[in-house]
């Protein structure tokens, strides 16, 4: 199982080469994923990314969140607790709340709107789309903004700071360079979802998949690329569909063959005659992520390179000492694990001896080898419910869908 990387594919191609034996090479279908994802969002999502930055929408924002925190002071506490039940409220008229307690309620919007990274699943781009979450915030938080000014507080102050809000996102809602990357990173958001749903990765992969599952997933696959080739623009203006579909197929060309073969025939003296292995490498690189989680929580310290520099590689085969089929292996039994390694250490003191290379080499050999806040945690709590969520949103809609430029 292999990622698509231009290094790692010929390294294994040649190695099963020189092996002569018929071992399946599997591509991991996180990375074959991940892979045209960044090729059909990365340009027009890094286009976003920059848009927001030019036109300042995020520092704007964190600009009147400091401004509101100020004018609230001391009553952070009380006006906290003034948005939560602002945000259990039921009636349908979303008129603010004079005084501090009306600021608070817009800085909590505020900060609702930048809070885009509540929105993400944790798979990292191109599953997720910061800034594409962000522009949608924005245009929630916009309409929203419509509906409570249909009826504005009865302190002129608190309508100011809910207008000078509106006046930020209105940067979004309607310049015509937003519309045009939105719309083209949509449709190609919706094309790249769809080949998820075929390979089922959007969703956690069932624990008990079996291979009639991976059979009828596969024959999907293929009826689908036949489908997107039949759907694919011949011509006229539709040139940004054509290309994105073209970058599909293109993968699907090169590693089309290695996306499938996951059930291994094993020999007639086995326990079970087939094993079906994972469609993606996820199990190794989650277990490197939780190699680090130990050291930083050994260390305290956030960067690693350092300490993982100086980590012996073997370091990694400790955690195998929680299956008792490898310490039955090694050593018999986790008793005996002192003698395994003394008898190690007795080894390396008779090559010394007799003056052989130590058999260990330094990670720096190997290298060397190698080498030819506007958000508080408080404010989170306030900010981060579903009653929040479900506030704005049916404050947006209750307004007419065209947000006025």
């Amino acid at each position: 199982m292999r990622d698509l990387g231009r290094a790692v594919t010929p390294a294994l191609n040649d190695l099963v080469s020189e092996l002569g034996l018929e071992i399946p090479v599997l591509a991991c279908h996180q990375h074959f994923l991940a892979d045209i994802g960044k090729d059909l969002l990365n340009s027009d999502h890094c286009a976003l990314r920059d848009l927001f930055r030019r036109t300042k929408v995020q520092a704007d924002i964190k600009r009147l969140i400091r401004e509101f925190g100020g004018k609230i002071g001391l009553q952070i506490d009380d006006a906290r607790q003034t948005v939560i039940a602002w945000q259990e409220m039921e009636d349908h008229t979303y008129q603010l709340p004079p005084g501090k307690n009306g600021i608070a309620v817009v800085r909590a919007l505020s900060q609702w709107v930048i809070d885009y990274h509540a929105d993400a699943s944790g798979l990292d781009f191109p599953f997720d789309r910061p800034y594409f979450d962000f522009f949608n915030r924005c245009m929630i938080g916009s309409k929203a903004i419509d509906a409570f000014l249909r009826i504005p507080s009865d302190d002129r102050k608190v309508t100011g700071a809910l207008k000078r809000l509106g006046r930020i996102l209105t940067k979004v809602a309607c310049e015509v360079p937003f519309r045009h990357i939105i719309k083209r990173l949509q449709r190609r958001a919706e094309l790249f979802d769809e080949l998820r749903d075929q390979l089922r990765t959007a969703k956690k992969l069932p624990e008990n998949e079996t291979v009639a599952d991976i059979d009828l997933m596969r024959k999907r696959f293929y009826d689908w690329t036949a489908s997107l080739k039949e759907r694919r623009p011949k011509r006229g203006p539709a040139q940004d569909m054509r290309d994105a579909i073209d970058i599909i197929l293109k993968h699907i060309d090169v590693h089309g063959e290695h996306l499938w073969g996951h059930v291994i025939t094993l020999p007639e003296n086995a326990p079970s005659r087939m094993r079906l292995v994972s469609r993606t490498n996820e199990i190794i690189e989650n277990f490197f992520g939780t190699i680090k989680h130990g050291e930083r929580r050994r260390s305290g310290r956030k960067n690693l390179t350092h300490d993982f520099e100086r980590l012996p590689a073997e370091a990694a085969l400790v955690y195998n000492l929680n299956q008792p089929d490898y310490v039955s292996a090694v050593c018999g039994s986790i008793d005996r694990l002192p003698l395994a390694f003394a008898q190690l250490d007795k080894e390396e003191a008779r090559r010394k001896e007799k003056g052989l290379p130590s058999q260990k080499m330094s990670n720096l050999d190997k290298i060397l080898q190698l080498s030819t806040s506007s958000l508080s945690s408080a404010d989170r709590h306030v900010v981060r419910t579903e009653n929040m969520n479900q506030r704005i949103i049916k404050a947006a809609r209750s307004r007419a869908p065209h947000v006025a430029c």
